[in-house]
């Protein structure tokens, strides 16, 4: 094996890991009512109370690769996070997204972007989190700017 066939292995495990961390964080945050779903409502946060946001997760899938308004708000979203260090991933299943921080049928109409906002009492801290934010940082430090997650299969 080549050393970069083992890198490329590795970062597909990293990406794997990290995929289930993101799981356990999004489970987490959504028993503790600190997620906003949705791109407008995300923009709303965003603009009213930026400090409460903690990480920023984008998705899109082959459907909504093409839309150009869907494009332009992931820049922009993209942009305020960079503004404001807020950690921020990219995940490719819609659905099992969906699945993750919708109800039981996993039926929601815009899961394209996910933020997970710090409670205003502050009482919910989460351990994965932070190997979330410590996992972009690594991706930054690599020129990686928005990682992009593999959800874990179910």
């Amino acid at each position: 094996m080549t050393l970069e066939e083992v890198l490329i292995q590795d970062n597909m495990e990293r990406a794997q890991c990290t995929g289930k961390v993101l799981e356990e964080v999004l489970v987490s945050a959504k028993s503790n009512d600190c997620l906003t779903i949705g791109v407008y409502e995300s923009a709303k946060v965003m603009n009213v109370d930026p400090d409460s946001v903690a990480f920023c997760v984008l998705t899109t899938d082959e459907e909504f690769e093409c839309d150009i308004a869907l494009q332009i708000h992931f820049t922009l979203i993209q942009a305020f996070c960079f503004d404001n260090d807020i950690s921020i991933v990219r995940v490719n299943d819609l659905q099992r997204l969906a699945n993750i921080v919708g109800d039981k049928s996993g039926e929601l109409d815009d899961v394209h972007c996910v933020l997970i906002t710090n409670p205003t009492e502050g009482s919910w801290k989460d351990p994965a989190l932070e190997k979330l934010h410590l996992f972009c940082e690594e991706s930054r430090s690599l020129n990686e700017w928005v990682p992009e997650i593999t959800l874990p299969e179910r």
